[in-house]
């Protein structure tokens, strides 16, 4: 495969990093199966071994190296599940000489030499411990305990230093298989064949035996050259797509921040209109990763908050009227039921919002707007069935997940939910782990609810979703974040949330905002199908690409990426 032709591979399948770490298995896929020919006509597999227990012969008889171990054979069932045959492979260390680090990286003095870690970047140091080229693995896991990663592996030239939880693997003839391969390789297919073998559950590591033990393919040193060049490809390509997606992301975030502060010193109200067209116009720049429509989706919500998304119409009930029928609707209901938790509460001011409020808005207090329906700090006898528990489990961001799915008993029902029973359409919010989820309930059965999650049921009436996207904007979530307390995980108590404000639009501009987001938010959902649809269809064609590479051109090549040495 040539370079011109890999080029036109990435232009179907797209240069994503996850699509080219892909194309590095079928690069070492076509070598393998012999499809990357030798110009030269190569070198078999049983000549390269040969050639290589000589020389290890002469390093013992040297004095270079200890007594070479001898290793099993190398086996089906020893290889990742893309290979089935074994015949072309052998032990790592029947190859190469494995060294583990000897420089602790915390005591490491500053020097002239190249330390490599763990991390992409080398340190220094003032000594080396080895010189040579070679592959370097790391010894523990990239993330932390009980769980097996490795993040990178690092190739290495010339006097270095090396980090004690990393090994270096030294080819013992590297004119027949490079430390350059032994990278490539290992690194195209870390999961299979180092992850794997990782063993532990609170510090997980991987031993020196274990990776002495890691199948590797004897392929003629022509081809390693060539998978080397086209690694090389893989590697700018990478680069390049680092480099583009980084301007895109200055270009979304720019685009979009004249949407979200629109009244700020930078963008002011006067260019809005001008702000928006542009950023419909570039819509396909600003969305063609899944984290782009997420950002997009946010802005949608922030727009919405501050009235940007629809025009506001003289001829709409005020919102004043609005809030005039909830302070009657509260007074009537503490009237009726003598709640204790029903009292009187002041009404904040618009300054108390971080965001200017459209004309005709206005803001009212959690307090006034709902009666509070918490369990805090109570969890009741759970049972295998009965009748349905909510917690704040299943209060996601913006909706309502059944799973995991708890349980009481219905005696248990009755004499907990003493405090009121939530409707459909009420707002689910979580006070602490995780902070200010909100979504709509929208269960008819009969349920309960637990600690650590409030309904919040209005008094009269208004449209909720609009509440909800409001709730789950930035502005009101930073608002919320600022009057909650703690550190690792934060909460907020009932008596901080229930004087923070919230802006409120009359009824039916409520309602036209509602309608504008589920549009908007509609689109988000067509464009990340769209996405998902276009990763998948890659993902299949890839297997497919990486199955065909793995199929032997004929029986001869049986042998990895030789033919027989005459």
């Amino acid at each position: 495969m040539k370079q011109c032709l890999l080029r036109e591979v990435f232009a179907r399948f797209g240069d994503h990093p996850d699509r080219i770490s892909e194309f590095r298995k079928v690069i070492i896929a076509l070598a393998i199966s012999g499809k990357l020919k030798p110009e030269d006509g190569g070198l078999s597999s049983s000549y390269i071994l040969a050639e290589v227990e000589a020389q290890k012969a002469k390093l013992f008889a040297a004095k270079q190296i200890s007594k070479p171990k001898l290793y099993s054979a190398i086996t089906e069932i020893d290889l990742p599940e893309q290979f089935s045959d074994p015949s072309g492979f052998v032990a790592l260390g029947t190859i190469a000489k494995i060294e583990k680090g000897l420089t602790g990286i915390k005591q490491a003095v500053a020097g002239a030499f190249p330390l490599v870690v763990t991390a992409a970047e080398r340190g220094a140091c003032n000594h080396f411990d080895f010189e040579g080229a070679a592959a370097i693995i790391p010894l523990v896991s990239s993330t932390g305990h009980g769980s097996a990663s490795i993040n990178r592996l690092h190739y290495q030239e010339g006097q270095f230093a090396l980090g004690t939880i990393l090994a270096a693997v030294f080819p013992f003839a590297p004119e027949l298989v490079s430390a350059r391969f032994i990278y490539e390789y290992l690194s195209a297919f870390k999961d299979e064949l180092l992850v794997s073998r990782m063993t532990g559950t609170a510090n997980v590591t991987l031993s020196i035996s274990k990776i002495a033990a890691v199948p590797i393919p004897l392929i003629c040193p022509s081809v390693q050259r060539d998978i080397d060049e086209l690694m090389n490809l893989c590697d700018r390509l990478e680069a390049a797509w680092a480099e583009r997606e980084a301007a895109r992301d200055s270009f979304a975030l720019s685009t979009l921040a004249r949407l979200n502060t629109p009244n700020s010193e930078s963008f002011g109200p006067e260019t809005f209109s001008e702000d928006a067209r542009f950023a419909l116009d570039n819509l396909t720049t600003l969305t063609t990763r899944a984290d782009q429509i997420k950002h997009l989706r946010q802005t949608i919500l922030n727009l919405a908050v501050r009235g940007k998304l629809v025009e506001q119409d003289a001829e709409d009930e005020p919102a004043t009227d609005l809030l005039a029928a909830f302070a009657k609707a509260k007074l009537d209901r503490k009237r009726l039921t003598g709640d204790a938790r029903i009292k009187p509460a002041a009404t904040p001011r618009p300054e108390n919002l971080p965001i200017d409020l459209p004309t005709g808005w206005t803001v009212q207090s959690f307090e006034n707007l709902f009666l509070f329906i918490d369990y805090r700090g109570k969890t009741p006898p759970k049972t295998e069935d009965g009748v349905p528990l909510i917690t704040a489990k299943n209060i996601r961001m913006g909706f309502l997940n059944r799973e995991p799915r708890e349980f009481i008993s219905q005696t248990t029902f009755r004499t907990w939910m003493t405090r009121g029973f939530p409707q459909i359409g009420d707002l689910f919010f979580t006070t602490e782990a995780p902070l200010a989820n909100v979504c709509l309930n929208d269960i008819a059965e009969p349920f309960a609810l637990a600690q650590r999650s409030i309904c919040l049921q209005p008094y009269s009436k208004i449209d909720t979703k609009f509440l909800l996207f409001a709730l789950m904007s930035e502005p009101l979530q930073a608002l919320i974040d600022a009057h909650a307390t703690g550190m690792t995980a934060k909460g907020i108590k009932a008596a901080n949330l229930k004087p923070l404000p919230i802006p409120i639009p009359p009824l039916a501009e409520q309602h036209r905002i509602v309608a504008k987001v589920d549009e908007l938010m509609a689109l988000c959902d067509q464009l990340e199908a769209s996405l998902t649809e276009g990763e998948q269809t890659r993902s299949l064609l890839l297997e497919s690409v990486l199955h065909n590479a793995l199929e032997p051109e004929d029986a001869r090549s049986r042998t990895p990426g030789t033919q027989p040495a005459p």
